[in-house]
């Protein structure tokens, strides 16, 4: 296939998602790798190649064309899976990954990189120069590149495994959350808010079906148990979620994950073994802040001290209350949502349902761009004539004050069978600047929220609203870097525990009567948000922070541990871990059949290895980040400018922790966070 007849090998300025078949898939990745690998021949038989423009720069060129090629790839597998594109997916992956650890194993390149930091021009280099080289020379040796053989190719295999088995498992998840459904009768539609009957009416459409459908769908479950009297109806639910991809539930063993995790644990183990390192989560710590396993400890165990009293005297006001007003005497895991927005709703006389006819989609999106152009500068203007995966999918493209086009953001808001749950950003083109060539950076942004229903538009729970805010802080930082090269620009080349500081950040804004005033109205009406009814918002937003922390220290330990401690005698223990962990921070075990780590993906397919608490460590970074725009004034312009030139600008050019001192004038201090959950500092 020629460049002309496979699109991703095309070079025009975004992808031509409708042309974009299967079967390009795994010619234009093959193509795209002989191509690298040549160049990296040929470099590295050139003896006058041990500099920067000469070596660094062509090596980048390399990357940024492979990304171009498979980004869209990675995408549609995501939002628009198929079991052919899965298949292709799968065979492009494992040669990328393949190629990745051939790359970080050739010896002769590292020698060539180590020349070009020894040289004399290195020295005259600036920062983002040199980060790019001190980061490939780190990264060389996480790679294996010292090994010796058998353990070499050893590595390699397990690199090549792992990335298969890795999404395997992502696929059972999705194939599990697409297979159940389950009939809901009008009688168990009680207490469902007209939202949620609409949301369920269209499930039941798409499956052709009359009445009401359950499904696994993020937005269906929340509706169901935060709101549906039945009870039976939340626990089954409840149930069916909470097994996914495992031995129980309804699907018992038909999507299993189990063996999957022990698999991918053991080859993770073996692999950091190989180069040196006691566990997984020594490895991971290699190019994180926080260091040390003690430093991960130490923070999570420190704030569940303070979470745990907090999340036990919530949970004992919620279980009083279940029994005295809702007659459930014997509080259970698919009663804690249910239970609480009563209770909620009792003590605030408030409900998030409330909230939603203010936050239509398209207002919500105008009010953050305003935001954006307030705070940072930059105007979004829609493009029309741009080739997307699906009807619903619009593109933005991003301008400086100067009206240039610096950067172009896709924005797919609604959850659909196909696409996997959940919200994330993720990268379409990364920056690059290199002599004739200028490639600006290119980003998609991709929810589940609730599609449009019977003629109004789609509404935003709060939570949506902070999801999105969240997402677009991602955006911001990839779409808003002025460092041209793709592994040090944007998100590339961050700290895993500190690249959510900008996406934190930004849901802070979520908070702000200014900036609510800018966007919350009233989708028939216009009606800005009621002062009375913000109050009871501001009240509730502290509303069971305890709860809500010990969940997230729960993901967070039980991740890191399940790295830090595995045993390869004793097997992985997934099991028998979490159970210790929860006897440690939760205060309200599930049943003894519940698999949440059958479906966890952040850590088993998405990244967050033996790097959950990233979250919350970043956290600490971005409450104290958005204090100095309370401090300054929430909407401060000159505090924006330099947020954005000390933070977003800079991408992983430098340490994360240099950026934050560079805009905070010290180092952060935790205080922040613990007010943002209504603890006392």
């Amino acid at each position: 296939m020629n460049t002309i007849s496979n699109p991703l090998l095309a070079d025009g300025e975004l992808p031509a998602f409708s042309t974009i078949a299967p079967n390009h898939v795994l010619p234009a990745v093959e193509s795209v790798l002989a191509d690298f690998q040549a160049e990296v021949d040929r470099l590295v038989a050139d003896p006058g190649a041990r500099d920067f423009d000469r070596l660094i720069a062509p090596l980048e060129r390399l990357e940024e064309r492979l990304g171009r090629a498979f980004a869209p790839v990675s995408h549609l597998h995501g939002v628009k899976d198929s079991p052919e594109l899965r298949e292709a997916y799968s065979a492009a992956l494992e040669k990328i990954t393949a190629h990745s650890t051939e790359l970080g194993q050739n010896r002769a390149l590292y020698l060539a990189t180590e020349a070009v930091q020894e040289g004399p021009g290195f020295a005259a280099l600036d920062r983002a120069r040199k980060t790019l080289v001190e980061d490939s020379l780190r990264d060389f040796r996480l790679s294996g590149v010292a090994l010796e053989e058998p353990a070499r190719t050893r590595f390699r295999d397990i690199q090549n495994r792992l990335s298969r088995v890795e999404t395997e498992f992502e696929e059972a998840v999705l194939d599990a959350t697409d297979a159940w459904t389950r009939a809901v009768t009008e009688t168990e539609l009680a207490g469902l808010p007209e939202s949620a009957r609409a949301m369920l009416a269209q499930a039941a459409q798409e499956h052709e079906q009359p009445g009401h459908l359950a499904t696994l769908k993020g937005p269906v479950v929340q509706a169901i148990l935060t709101f549906a009297d039945d009870r039976s109806l939340r626990e089954q639910v409840y149930a069916a979620y909470n097994t996914r991809a495992s031995d129980q539930g309804p699907q018992a063993g038909q999507f299993d994950n189990s063996a999957r995790i022990a698999e991918i644990l053991a080859l993770r183990h073996e692999a950091a073994r190989l180069l040196g390192f006691a566990s997984s989560a020594e490895l991971s710590l290699a190019d994180k802040m926080a260091g040390t396993p003690e430093k991960v400890l130490a923070f999570l165990r420190d704030l569940a001290a303070r979470a745990k009293p907090v999340a036990e005297r919530e949970l004992g006001e919620l279980r009083a209350f279940a029994t005295s007003e809702l007659a459930i005497a014997d509080l259970q895991p698919w009663d804690v949502a249910f239970a609480s927005e009563k209770l909620r709703e009792r003590r605030f006389d408030f409900s998030e349902e409330d909230l939603k006819p203010y936050f239509p989609l398209p207002s919500v999106m105008a009010g953050l761009f305003a935001l954006a152009e307030r705070v940072f500068g930059v105007r979004l203007v829609e493009r029309h004539d741009v080739d997307t995966w699906h009807a619903d999918v619009q593109f933005f493209d991003v301008l400086d004050g100067d009206g240039r086009v610096r950067a172009g953001v896709y924005l797919d808001h609604f959850a659909r069978a196909g696409k996997r749950g959940g919200a994330w950003m993720d990268v379409c083109r990364t920056p690059l600047l290199d002599g004739a060539t200028a490639r600006i950076p290119v980003a998609f942004l991709t929810c589940n929220f609730a599609p449009p229903n019977d003629g109004k538009p789609s509404l935003l729970t709060h939570d949506d609203v902070l999801t999105l805010f969240h997402e677009f802080g991602h955006g911001l930082h990839h779409l808003l870097t002025e460092v041209h090269w793709p592994s040090v620009g944007g998100i590339n080349g961050v700290e895993w525990d500190a690249v959510e500081l900008p996406s934190q950040f930004m849901e802070n804004f979520g908070w702000e009567r200014g900036a609510l005033d800018s966007f919350a109205r009233h989708w028939q009406t216009g009606a800005t948000l009621p002062q009375a009814l913000y109050k009871k918002s501001l009240a509730a937003r502290h509303f069971h922070a305890g709860l809500f922390l010990v969940r997230q220290l729960e993901f967070g330990l039980f991740d890191f541990r399940l790295h830090l401690d595995y045993d390869p005698a004793r097997g992985p223990r997934t099991l028998d871990i979490l159970d210790e962990v929860r006897r440690e921070v939760a205060v309200l075990p599930p049943p003894a059949w519940q698999r949440g780590p059958h479906a966890f993906t952040h850590i088993f397919s998405g990244g967050y290895a033996a790097g959950y608490y990233s979250y919350l460590w970043a956290e600490v970074l971005s409450a104290d980040a958005f204090a100095a725009f309370e401090e300054a004034g929430v909407f401060d312009p000159a505090t924006g400018t330099r947020y954005r030139r000390e933070i977003l600008t800079v991408g992983g050019s430098r340490p994360a922790l240099e950026s934050f001192v560079a805009f905070r004038g010290r180092e952060p201090e935790p205080d922040a966070l613990l007010r943002s959950y209504g603890f006392a500092a």
